[in-house]
């Protein structure tokens, strides 16, 4: 076995989360008497921007209001407060495949790590409210955005994750579900399996890329190994 580590993403690779992320941004423009609601189109318009704070700033320019005027920040902290709350009481799952590759890596001796864009109580809650578990009893690194300059096509939160693990690039592989993390994942020199979710679905997949219909065609790290041997 040469694979030594598996780095996951978490928004659309761990869970369909997208979804409930739209929800708590919307429900929490409504709790500040904003008028501005995300339907599904223009949401998956806004996730070609990556960072909560980055999203509600770059519709606001768009809509050509001030960014400014508002206070970000703590809109997106009560958004992340509202979104924790929603998976605490049982609102996501795990995507098919991802719990068995989770205990086939830990079975393996495969360090599992995260690397994402969202902030840490987000993880936390993920991992929590679909695992039963604390995100770092399980992951052996765990990156998040707000821990990096530069938030995913850039390969900074990938970087910081190897560096925590303390494994080289080709040891480990990415999981991902965007061509924004397929390209964050392979800037870090990772090699990177992307399933597509809801939202990424239409996004321009390059031909190179190792592409599975679910996480279920990869749910051991046998089946990950042999994929990555025959797209090498």
């Amino acid at each position: 076995m040469t694979l030594r580590a598996i780095i996951f993403d978490v928004d659309g690779t761990l869970a369909e989360t997208e979804e409930l992320h739209r929800r708590a941004f919307n429900e929490t423009f409504a709790a500040r008497g904003l008028d501005w609601h995300w339907d599904r189109d223009r949401y998956r318009e806004l996730l070609q921007v990556t960072g909560g704070k980055e999203r509600m700033a770059h519709d606001l320019a768009q809509r050509g209001l001030a960014a400014g005027d508002h206070d970000i920040p703590a809109l997106h902290r009560a958004k992340t407060d509202r979104y924790t709350d929603l998976m605490a009481r049982g609102e996501i799952a795990l995507r098919p495949g991802i719990a068995d590759l989770i205990r086939s890596g830990r079975e393996a001796g495969v360090r599992l790590a995260i690397a994402t864009t969202t902030s840490r109580p987000n993880i936390d809650a993920l991992v929590r409210a679909t695992l039963g578990r604390e995100a770092g009893d399980l992951f052996a690194a765990i990156a998040a955005g707000d821990e990096v300059q530069a938030k995913k096509p850039a390969p900074d939160v990938y970087l910081l994750a190897l560096d925590r693990l303390g494994i080289p690039p080709e040891k480990a592989v990415a999981l991902e579900d965007s061509v924004n993390g397929l390209m964050s994942a392979r800037a870090a020199g990772l090699r990177c399996v992307v399933s597509p979710a809801t939202y990424t679905a239409g996004d321009p997949f390059p031909g190179d890329c190792a592409l599975v219909g679910d996480f279920t065609h990869i749910a051991s790290v046998e089946a990950l190994e042999r994929l990555l041997e025959a797209k090498a």
